[in-house]
C-alpha cells in the first residue's frame, strides 16, 4: 500500500469508527436498532461548508457499507428561539442506524475517500483542521419503537431531537418504561407526533438519558401536533400516573432541518 493510500484508509477508518460508537454489531438485543448520533462543530462558517460537501459524498459510501438511512441536519436560530442564541451555530448532526465494525471494514475500502473533499477533510493539518470536536451517542432502540421510520420526505420537513436526563438510572428506566409499557409512544403517533426513532443511551455524555427524535412536514403541524398531544385524554392520564413521578430532570429540545444530504 502507498504511504499516501495508508494514511488516507487510517484517517478514514479512525472518523468512520468515531461516527460509529465502535458498535459491535449492526442490531442491538432483540433485532432493535442501534443508532450513532454526532455533533460537529466547527470554527467557522466555511469550516462547516466544507465539511458538508464531504459528508454529501460519504453519505453514499455509508449506504454501500450498509449504513442507511443517513441523517444530516442543522439547528438555525430561526427555529429555535427559545435556546436564546445569537447566530446559527457552527454545528452539524449525523444520525447513523445500525453500524457495525463489518460496516467498517467496508468504509475502509471505500473509494470515497480519495475524492478532494474527503481528502481536505481526512488529511487536514494541525494548524488548519477540518472541524473543532465531535462528540457522539451510541443508542438502543426501544422495544416499543425497534426500528428507525421516516415519516416525511417534504422539502419543508423539520425534525424534533428531545434529550431527557435523569437524576438516577432507576428514574431513568422508569422514563423509558412509560414510553414504552405505559403507552407514550402510542399517544405520539395518535396525535400527529412521527417518531424517527426512540434511543436509550448506551454511550455518550449527559448519562442516563434517553434520545428521541420527531419529524414534521413543517413548524406549524409540528405546533399542532405537540398541542393535540398536550390535550389528548390518555397523555393527561398517563402524565399523572405517580409511578412516573420525577422522571426526568433535564430536557434538552433542539429543532433542526435536513440538509440535501439528508435521507432522513
Amino acid at each position: 500500500m502507498k504511504r499516501r493510500d495508508f494514511f488516507t484508509t487510517s484517517a478514514a477508518a479512525g472518523l468512520a469508527l468515531g461516527m460509529t460508537g465502535l458498535a459491535h454489531g449492526a442490531e442491538g438485543p432483540g433485532g432493535k436498532d442501534l443508532y450513532v448520533l454526532c455533533k460537529f462543530s466547527f470554527a467557522s462558517p466555511e469550516k462547516l461548508e466544507a465539511y458538508t460537501a464531504f459528508v454529501k459524498e460519504a453519505v453514499p459510501a455509508f449506504n454501500r457499507a450498509g449504513i442507511k438511512p443517513v441523517g444530516v441536519f442543522r439547528l438555525f436560530k430561526e427555529d429555535n428561539p427559545k435556546l436564546e442564541i445569537e447566530a446559527d451555530p457552527n454545528e452539524l448532526w449525523l444520525l447513523l442506524p445500525n453500524a457495525s465494525l463489518a460496516s467498517i471494514s467496508r468504509l475502509m475500502e471505500d473509494y470515497a475517500w480519495e475524492s478532494p473533499a474527503a481528502q481536505a477533510i481526512l488529511m487536514a493539518p494541525k494548524d488548519n483542521p477540518a472541524y473543532e470536536r465531535f462528540e457522539s451517542s451510541l443508542l438502543l432502540a426501544f422495544d416499543g419503537m425497534p426500528k428507525l421510520e421516516v415519516p416525511s420526505s417534504k422539502d419543508t420537513r423539520v425534525v424534533q431531537l428531545r434529550i431527557y436526563e435523569s437524576h438516577t438510572i432507576e428514574r431513568h428506566l422508569k422514563k423509558v418504561a412509560m414510553f414504552n409499557e405505559g403507552g407514550e409512544i402510542g399517544i405520539f403517533r395518535k396525535t400527529g407526533m412521527n417518531p424517527v426513532f426512540f434511543g436509550q443511551a448506551l454511550v455518550g455524555t449527559q448519562l442516563p438519558n434517553l434520545t428521541y427524535m420527531l419529524q414534521f412536514d413543517d413548524t406549524a403541524a409540528m405546533d399542532a401536533a405537540w398541542d393535540a398531544f398536550r390535550s389528548h385524554p390518555d397523555w393527561k392520564v398517563l402524565s399523572q400516573n405517580p409511578e412516573y413521578k420525577d422522571t426526568v430532570s433535564r430536557i434538552t429540545n433542539l429543532i433542526m432541518r435536513p440538509l440535501p444530504a439528508s435521507q432522513i
